[in-house]
């Protein structure tokens, strides 16, 4: 076998980075797609706990303690003035 040259020693190089960069990509992807899925299922489990506590008062007092729960003002901000559906009857 030829001793290795500069430029191949570049090619070699370059196509390492691009199998890296492609990993990362990938990486990438898998990591989106796991914040998409969790974000998801929080949209589902709250609407489900949503409509719960409307139907049973244990879940209402359940979703009326996780807000009072609420440390962080950006958090608590969307619940200002907010009932639970059926709440104000």
């Amino acid at each position: 076998m030829a001793a290795p040259t500069r430029e191949s020693i570049e090619q070699a190089q370059k196509r390492v980075d691009q199998a890296k960069a492609r990993l990362a990509a990938l990486n990438a992807r898998i990591a989106a797609e796991g914040r998409r899925l969790d974000t998801r299922r929080k949209i589902i489990l709250g609407g489900l706990l949503i409509d719960a506590a409307s139907k049973d008062k244990r879940f209402a007092g359940i979703v009326s303690e996780l807000t009072h729960r609420i440390s962080r003002d950006q958090d608590r901000k969307p619940f200002d003035g907010w009932t639970l559906p059926g709440e104000d009857r």
